[in-house]
């Protein structure tokens, strides 16, 4: 006798997260990321070499949550392509006085991830390959 097909159900809840991140002269960076608390900490941390380590992007000015991965991309490229001051409408909607809407997320701990104090600093080589070197603090 064949056996019934089962399907399952993958009842995991998945997140998503667009953000806009701020430097004190409001220089603005649009990404997205899964886990937004630990995006935010690279970006805190200057793990990654870039233009947000470049320009001292790193306070959390505006979010959105989405369950759908490409909902997520398609946002995050619609933000992208606005002009400025559509972006920093946007963020005074939701935070009219720019607040650090990450303060006080890592206030426990300087490793809120747990393990070595290490970062990772991140480079493009010559030849558009990345490089990757270790950084213990």
């Amino acid at each position: 006798m064949p056996r019934p097909l089962v399907y399952t159900l993958d009842v995991r809840e998945h997140r998503y997260y667009v953000y806009i991140l701020a430097s004190a002269s409001k220089v603005l960076y649009v990404g997205m990321t899964k886990n937004l608390r630990k995006r935010v900490w690279e970006h805190r941390t200057h793990a990654m070499e870039g233009f947000t380590d470049d320009y001292n992007v790193c306070r959390l000015v505006y979010w959105e949550r989405f369950q759908d991965v490409r909902n997520a991309i398609d946002r995050e490229k619609q933000i992208k392509r606005w002009r400025r001051s559509k972006k920093i409408m946007l963020i005074e909607m939701m935070n009219r006085d720019w607040h650090d809407l990450s303060e006080g997320w890592y206030a426990d701990s300087l490793q809120p991830f747990g393990g070595v104090a290490e970062k990772q600093k991140t480079r493009r080589s010559h030849d558009g390959s990345f490089l990757n070197a270790r950084v213990r603090s």
